[in-house]
């Protein structure tokens, strides 16, 4: 199957940066926060989990709230925030705690949540104007 072809979204699960974010955050659970030393336990290692928790969580929400002239706008927003924040904690990780973590990791992680951002906030530029376009079509 030529992965060009664009699905239909049907679910927020069809959406790649769904998909990616979800995948990130398990990675990130499993192989980086359980890494950090104890003492980052209210710190680095709270925010890397609820920072990586919060994308995919957001993106499922505010897919429910599409059809709010500004709904899904605002959580597409809340999940760029975010991606932002795995950036910085990640890079974090790697350049605080290289004994630690796997750097290679971090750095795909970081890339990951880079692009996941830049894929946010194109999605949220694609949004507003279908929303605008269904809007006009509406007051003809």
């Amino acid at each position: 199957m030529d992965e060009n072809i664009r699905k239909p979204i049907r679910s927020f699960k069809d959406l790649y940066v769904y998909q990616n974010t979800y995948n990130s955050c398990l990675t990130v659970m499993a192989k980086i926060v359980p890494k950090l030393p104890e003492s980052e336990k209210r710190d680095l290692k709270d925010q890397l989990s609820r920072a990586c928790k919060s994308i995919p969580r957001l993106i499922g929400e505010g897919y429910a709230k599409r059809h709010q002239k500004m709904g899904f706008q605002k959580y597409l927003d809340d999940a760029m925030a975010e991606s932002n924040e795995m950036i910085v904690s990640l890079s974090q990780c790697k350049d605080i705690y290289p004994q630690f973590i796997d750097v290679k990791l971090c750095e795909e992680l970081i890339d990951v949540y880079d692009k996941s951002g830049r894929q946010l906030y194109k999605l949220s530029i694609a949004w507003t104007k279908f929303k605008r376009n269904v809007d006009e079509l509406r007051n003809r």
